[in-house]
């Protein structure tokens, strides 16, 4: 950490970020200096305290190139600790970055941290959020995208615009409000309107010129609520989902479940006048809904007409819909071989985890669970624990893969597994409610989803040919959805409910991806700027 009137010295830090922190030397590097305070904002017509980066709500964009080294200086004038996390960028051997508490300590009020990650073979829309506590429901969070390398070719023409669309469900309660709630044993209420890039009802304009192609990055940074997304006329043609190509199917109407982002390409092919983007709320008894507006440059009539319907609580329809979404083979990712020379169809798994959410009452109050197991933060981060070889902090006994049926307990869970190793999950739901999961670190193929109890013969039904790579995805009520996942990226990483209330109640927990050979080559060391705090005070990183 350093005072903020060193930042004057930022130009020589390149050198020491260059020589200490194993970042890649031959690759860009992007400089971001961020000043994270609270300021009044106006998202659902009443005024509330909001997380604002650099005076922006939502926060400014990252644009960046496959391989890119992001050096980003965030300064923390809140009056608690903060913490940035980087939903989708997977933080290749360095899981020291990945902005959650299991792995790194906040920074605390009136100081500074340097993240310092590389977007290490990867292309597509992703975002950041503030990680800790309920700071996601004030802001704090913005837009991602990682373009492809210049000489690597995309499988569709190039757009003529690119635009950044965060939207999800918004609460007229402040984050501590929220958090108090959760602590007294209670969830959160249903949400009081939702957000289209901080706005509401028609605040946002997109304009765009009459026969051309633009390119929306949709992500749904809410807490609670899927949504689907759709434009009043337009036809959308999904082109890429966290960073996966995919086939090229069009959609009139697409769901998008909490944490997850889609791209679509929208030719402006109707008559010139304005058209509605909306915005509503999916699964739910009462439907919220909210507005932008698709402008034509060369338009002189504004908004007319109803505001198109959008499926509401049809599940069949949203399977469907998900099941039609496919790896697009012959387009190549961020290397210049096509996505389909991975056959993952084709590796035998070495291991079988079934993951069951619940939502059980542990003394007294709501809590959320993970094989019967509710999450309690440690003491100390995880990851530093690890490095310091800390004793008490976590075992790695302490979460079991397959779920639990007896009473639900409060531990700090961790899984062990092994680098290398080709797992299946099994994300197993027997609750009534859409569940959203996110794995740090790494993608995942989602080969198969379907109602009822999982069992080995529903493999029959498994998709070993295109399923899609992400890193988020839904489980419908009473339902299954099964992924195929490579622990190719040694270090720390949570696998958490993108339901944040969920999240903060126990539904999430570590899975340790170990190996002994204490290699650069397989693993970053400890970054010399790492907060220390917990049990891991007054010890010391490294000398270079």
């Amino acid at each position: 950490m350093r005072n903020c009137k060193y930042l004057h010295l930022l130009p020589l830090v390149f050198f020491f970020f260059l020589a200490s922190n194993g970042v890649n030397g031959d690759n860009p590097y992007r400089f971001f200096n961020w000043k994270v305070t609270y300021g009044d904002i106006y998202p659902l017509g009443v005024k509330q305290q909001g997380i604002l980066i650099n005076g922006q709500f939502p926060g400014p964009h990252i644009d960046a190139i496959t391989n890119d080294n992001l050096i980003i200086n965030v300064f923390n004038y809140l009056r608690e600790p903060f913490l940035i996390s980087w939903n989708g960028i997977q933080q290749r051997r360095n899981s020291w970055q990945d902005g959650v508490y299991g792995t790194t300590c906040p920074i605390m009020p009136g100081k500074n941290f340097t993240y310092i990650l590389q977007v290490k073979d990867q292309i597509g829309s992703f975002f950041y959020f503030p990680s800790l506590w309920m700071h996601k429901a004030a802001g704090g969070f913005g837009g991602i995208r990682i373009w492809n390398r210049p000489r690597i070719p995309i499988p569709f023409p190039p757009p003529v615009g690119d635009f950044i669309v965060l939207a999800g469900d918004w609460y007229k309660r402040d984050h501590y409000q929220l958090r108090r709630l959760l602590d007294a044993g209670r969830d959160l209420p249903f949400p009081d309107g939702l957000l289209i890039n901080g706005r509401g009802w028609n605040g946002n304009t997109f304009t765009v010129d009459q026969g051309r192609t633009y390119r929306f990055r949709i992500s749904n940074v809410g807490l609670s609520t899927s949504i689907n997304f759709r434009i009043q006329g337009h036809m959308m043609k999904v082109v890429e989902v966290e960073g996966s190509h995919t086939l090229q199917n069009t959609y009139a109407a697409l769901d998008v479940h909490l944490g997850q982002s889609y791209s679509v390409l929208v030719t402006a092919d109707q008559p010139a006048r304005d058209y509605y983007i909306v915005v509503s709320t999916r699964f739910t008894t009462r439907v919220l809904t909210t507005t932008s507006i698709l402008h034509y440059s060369n338009s002189r009539n504004g908004l007319s007409g109803p505001i198109p319907g959008g499926p509401t609580t049809q599940i069949n329809w949203s399977i469907n819909q998900a099941r039609s979404i496919r790896w697009n083979l012959t387009a190549s990712g961020p290397r210049p071989n096509p996505q389909g020379s991975y056959h993952y169809g084709m590796i035998k798994t070495t291991r079988t985890i079934m993951l069951g959410n619940s939502a059980p009452l542990i003394n007294g109050k709501q809590r959320f669970a993970v094989n019967g197991v509710s999450y309690v933060p440690p003491d100390t981060p995880l990851k530093l624990a690890d490095y310091f070889k800390i004793p008490g902090v976590f075992n790695l006994g302490s979460m079991p893969s397959t779920p639990s049926w007896g009473n639900a307990y409060l531990q700090t869970s961790v899984m062990g597994a092994n680098f290398h190793e080709f797992i299946e999950i099994i994300f197993q739901n027997w609750e009534d409610t859409v569940q959203s999961w996110h794995i740090d670190g790494h993608s995942f193929f989602v080969v198969g989803m379907d109602g009822g109890q999982w069992t080995q013969a529903s493999r029959a039904e498994y998709n070993l040919r295109d399923a899609v790579a992400r890193c988020t995805t839904q489980v419908y009520p009473k339902s299954w959805t099964a992924v195929y996942m490579a622990l190719d990226n040694v270090g720390m990483w949570n696998i958490r409910s993108e339901n944040w209330a969920r999240q903060y109640l126990g539904q999430q927990f570590y899975l340790r991806v170990y190996t002994s050979s204490n290699s650069w080559r397989d693993e970053y060391p400890i970054p010399r700027n790492a907060i220390l705090c917990g049990r891991a005070r007054g010890r010391h990183t490294r000398p270079f």
